[in-house]
């Protein structure tokens, strides 16, 4: 093979691989418009389920940290929340978990983030967290159905999921579909 055949061939294999990922993009783009693709849809809907298996380390001190165990083993509901310092959704919802947490045990999980971030976060106005893990990875995030954050998950005595939400949480929220599901739990 030619050097000049070779060089050639080299320089249209970026071109040809932008032009691919480019209709790729227009098909999708396209699909969106007429309804046919769900951005949502690698959504999994949590609902019913077992909490994975996991367990992670804490945030700031030995006594923080969770794993399955104990929120399967807790005696009261639990609302677990997956949340970064990056996230500017996470920074929107702050004050009203802070209301909620004088409510119902709240528990964080810091999503891909570094720990000295994670901290200056919750601890800048108060954090309203009983406990904190770090899921550095974001395994833990992919095994629980997390397609971003924040999301939070209410746990139910025996460790069964009874509602999961992909968004911010406010009080209205909280009050129209977690409340009443944590104050019928057994």
């Amino acid at each position: 093979m030619k050097i000049s055949t070779r060089r050639r061939l080299l320089m249209t294999l970026p071109v040809a691989g932008a032009g691919l990922a480019g209709f790729g993009c227009w098909k999708m783009l396209a699909a969106m418009q007429d309804g046919s693709f769900d951005p949502h849809a690698i959504r999994r809907d949590q609902r019913n389920q077992i909490v994975p298996d996991f367990a992670l380390p804490g945030l700031s001190c030995a006594g923080d940290g969770f794993d399955a165990a104990a929120l399967s083993q807790n005696a009261s509901p639990v609302l677990v929340n997956f949340f970064a310092s990056w996230c500017i959704p996470c920074v929107a919802e702050m004050a009203a978990l802070r209301g909620i947490a004088r409510q119902i045990p709240l528990w964080g999980i810091a999503y891909k983030d570094k720990p000295e971030d994670a901290r200056r976060f919750i601890t800048r106005d108060g954090s309203p967290y009983m406990r904190v893990a770090l899921d550095q990875t974001g395994m833990t995030a992919i095994d629980w159905g997390v397609s971003g954050v924040p999301e939070s998950f209410l746990i139910l005595p025996g460790g069964r999921i009874a509602w999961h939400g992909a968004s911010a949480l406010d009080e209205t929220l909280f009050r129209r579909e977690i409340l009443p599901l944590a104050n019928a739990a057994p």
